[in-house]
């Protein structure tokens, strides 16, 4: 099945989601959106007002400014998938609760099959703990990690950027090593599967007596 059939399926099912207390005063789902062939994954936290009354991640004034970093390195939002740890709304903005992530986490993690993206890029410490559990912001912001069998480029939220100033500066200069971290996972990827397919390759026959050793290989 293609990615984007199983993406649209998987927000089929999202709209129709009662697992935690959020579903009950959801305007809409926000299962997510964006390129469903795109090698970036970006994982933010939770709907705010206005992805909730549109059904849209990142619509707000985060979005916008999300929308000018990426277009800081030559992005567009289409180029990229956009979803969330939780897909409703939780009341008045808040922190989501660990029982409502946990409810929302197999959806993600069907998304994340169906993308099978070389570089997610966490927005927000909600985000960041679903993919380096432990891990402070402060000390892994705008570093390319390798958790789990992903590879992971932590960010501030850009919601946090709007209350505090100064960490508008630090978003738009993590964002700029957004290219090279893409880069550098591709290649990664690509020598773990030229290593994996050596490893397939079959070793030596022994040499029978009098006769010539044999070899199978796959190149």
């Amino acid at each position: 099945m293609q990615p984007a059939t199983l993406l649209q399926a998987i927000a089929e099912e999202i709209r129709g989601c009662t697992r935690c207390p959020l579903a009950a005063a959801r305007t809409l789902t926000v299962p997510g959106e964006g390129n469903p062939i795109s090698d970036v994954l970006l994982v933010g936290e939770g709907p705010g007002a206005r992805e909730d009354a549109t059904g849209r991640p990142f619509v707000g004034p985060a979005g916008q400014l999300l929308e000018e970093l990426l277009a800081s390195i030559g992005w567009l939002r289409a180029d990229v998938f956009i979803a969330n740890i939780v897909k409703c709304r939780p009341p008045g903005n808040r922190d989501p609760e660990p029982e409502e992530i946990a409810a929302c986490r197999p959806y993600l993690e069907r998304q994340e099959a169906a993308l099978d993206p070389a570089l997610i890029v966490t927005l927000g410490r909600h985000s960041l703990q679903r993919y380096l559990p432990g891990a402070r912001i402060s000390s892994v912001h705008g570093q390319l990690r390798r958790q789990g069998g992903w590879h992971v480029f932590p960010m501030y939220h850009p919601a946090a950027a709007l209350h505090q100033s100064s960490l508008r500066e630090t978003l738009f200069h993590d964002v700029r090593g957004l290219p090279a971290a893409l880069l550098a996972a591709r290649e990664a990827l690509e020598a773990e599967r030229l290593e994996s397919a050596r490893s397939m390759v079959a070793l030596p026959v022994a040499e029978p007596p009098g006769g010539d050793a044999e070899q199978m290989t796959l190149f």
